[in-house]
C-alpha cells in the first residue's frame, strides 16, 4: 500500500511576491494590535473589580499590594487575549484591515 501524500498544485504555482510578503507582515502586525488593544481592554474592565478588594488583614499586602495591581491587571488582561479573549480583537482587526485597504480574507487571527 503505498502512502504518499502530495501537497495541492496550487502551492507550487503561486510564488510569494514582496506585495504579498509585506500584505502578511502587515497583517501579522495588525493582528498582534488588535489583540494587545483587546488586553488593555480586558485589563481595564478587571480594574474596577480588584479596586474593591481589601488589602488589610492577615493575609493582604498593604500599599504595595495596592501599587502592584495594574500589573497583575494587565498581565490577566494579556493572558485572556492570548486565550481567545472575548471577541473584541477580532472587530479591532477587521476594521483596521479595512481601512488599511486590505480583505478580511486569511485573516491571521481567525476573524
Amino acid at each position: 500500500m503505498d502512502a504518499t501524500i502530495t501537497a495541492p498544485t496550487s502551492l507550487y504555482l503561486s510564488k510569494p511576491t514582496a506585495g504579498s510578503a509585506a500584505d502578511l507582515a502587515k497583517r501579522g502586525q495588525i493582528a498582534k494590535t488588535a489583540q494587545d488593544f483587546e488586553a488593555s481592554f480586558i485589563a481595564a474592565m478587571l480594574k474596577p473589580m480588584f479596586d474593591s478588594l481589601p488589602t488589610d488583614g492577615p493575609f493582604g499586602g498593604g500599599q504595595a499590594e495596592g501599587m502592584w495591581r495594574s500589573f497583575l491587571t494587565d498581565a490577566i488582561g494579556k493572558q485572556i487575549a492570548k486565550s481567545g479573549g472575548v471577541g473584541v480583537a477580532d472587530s479591532v482587526q477587521r476594521e483596521m484591515l479595512k481601512l488599511q485597504g486590505l480583505s478580511s480574507e486569511g485573516n491571521v487571527h481567525g476573524a
